[in-house]
């Protein structure tokens, strides 16, 4: 990574779970989504180490929390909540991801995805949202979508969003941080 210091991620499992990704893969996942919108958006190199809190929940965690803040009431795949710092505060925070396993790891059999695949694009994903991206608008979601397949690419990580020639393309196959 080119003049980027690595993420420190504050990772917290407050879910019994098998397969969930180390410090490590959370490590370089978020510094390959922070270098991409480095180098082709409006993210400088941070003199500091950008942070993040990487959190794996339980359904009941997921669903209250997508309740509350997106008026949602089902559990999700991942949701983003950038720091928003006060004015005059230059920290490093870039905020935090809430990931819920369970919903992870039912979408990844069900789409035939690697368990991991599928947490790297949640990360991936995560981060961009983390980041200022969006996809609410289809020119945004098109652009973010290019954004995480190059990403994912990196990593040899098959595009998270090809489906079956006998499938059509659906808003459900997009997280939704």
């Amino acid at each position: 990574m080119s003049g980027m210091p690595l993420p420190v991620i504050d990772r917290q499992v407050a879910v019994r779970a098998e397969g969930l990704p180390d410090d490590d893969r959370l490590r370089a996942w978020t510094a390959a989504a922070l270098e991409h919108h480095r180098r082709h958006g409006s993210l400088a190199a941070p003199s500091e180490a950008p942070e993040l809190t990487v959190r794996f929940v339980e359904e009941a965690e997921s669903r209250a929390l997508n309740h509350d803040y997106r008026g949602k009431d089902r559990p999700t795949n991942v949701l983003s909540f950038p720091f928003e710092a006060p004015a005059g505060l230059d920290l490093p925070l870039l905020g935090d991801l809430v990931i819920c396993h369970d919903v992870v790891d039912r979408e990844a059999r069900e789409q035939g995805k690697a368990l991991e695949h599928h947490y790297a694009h949640m990360v991936i994903h995560g981060t961009l949202h983390l980041l200022g991206h969006d996809h609410i608008e289809d020119a945004e979601a098109e652009e973010m979508e290019a954004l995480e397949r190059r990403i994912l690419a990196d990593f040899a990580i098959p595009d998270p969003y090809a489906l079956d020639a006998d499938e059509c393309r659906s808003e459900d196959t997009r997280p939704d941080a």
